[in-house]
């Protein structure tokens, strides 16, 4: 397999697998350089590389970027000269090279706890608007493949217990459609400990009421993390249906992403 066969082939792996990386392309290229046009490199958070844009002091200067673009999230386009070492370029080969480095974003996960009606039609409606969606429940029967087929995970356990199976950062994506305050209150603390993007619990104002107080009560949990829960949950359009609550819920993880997306552009 050759430089660019490997690097798609490991591009389509990582896109399949959610693994977040960047990859680097040679735009252009004048003078004396090692690479031309068309060349790239995909860069893994680990500073895995596969492929090459040239190699040397460069590249190392390009694997660098890369980490700054996965963390932005943002692409970018960096003109590098080989002339001048003293002068502080990247090396003496005499040439330039403009390479565009762009972020190759892990798709967002969303998780969903507890397989109930809402649960269901919350899982179906993530799946199909490309979210990587994890089921969980405690029964098995609403926890399978069968129940709802094509789902990237699904685990029985307590919910409380899903922070022990998962790892949850900021593109996870956190919906807690529960049965009640038994499951919410041993479940929240431990969500709150992640760095989910987004924690939402179903229920009424009221529910939310009983529930923060007796998180303050008897979990000391601070004003600060109450305020990363989203409940109720979803925005307010009038749901009623499961599906019609499922869109409300899906409709404010929407809203949160792009304004954080814009936040960071």
């Amino acid at each position: 397999m050759d430089d660019l066969a490997a690097v798609y082939a490991a591009l389509a792996q990582a896109s399949a697998e959610g693994k977040p990386c960047a990859l680097a392309t040679v735009l252009s290229t004048y003078g004396s350089i090692p690479r031309h046009a068309g060349a790239k490199m995909l860069v893994y958070a680990d500073r895995t590389l596969v492929g090459t844009v040239g190699g040397g002091a460069m590249e190392s200067r390009v694997v660098a970027l890369c980490q700054e673009v996965m963390l932005i999230g943002k692409p970018c386009i960096e003109t590098f000269t080989l002339n001048n070492v003293e002068q502080g370029d990247v090396g003496i080969c005499g040439g330039t090279a403009q390479i565009f480095i762009e972020p190759i974003q892990q798709s967002p996960s969303l998780i969903v706890i507890g397989g109930g009606h809402v649960g269901k039609a919350l899982a179906e409606l993530g799946l199909w608007m490309g979210f990587r969606v994890t089921l969980v429940d405690d029964r098995p029967e609403f926890a399978n493949d069968t129940y709802i087929p094509n789902l990237h995970r699904y685990i029985v356990c307590k919910p409380a217990e899903v922070t022990q199976k998962l790892t949850l950062d900021q593109h996870s994506y956190v919906c807690a459609v529960t049965r009640g305050l038994p499951v919410d209150l041993p479940l929240l603390p431990s969500l709150l400990a992640t760095n989910a993007a987004y924690i939402g619990l179903i229920g009424s104002k009221r529910r939310w009421a009983i529930t923060s107080k007796a998180l303050r009560e008897q979990h000391q949990v601070s004003e600060a993390d109450l305020a990363r829960i989203h409940s109720p949950i979803g925005l307010e359009i009038g749901a009623e249906t499961p599906r019609e609550i499922a869109l409300s819920i899906l409709s404010e993880i929407t809203l949160l992403r792009r304004k954080n997306n814009a936040n960071v552009e």
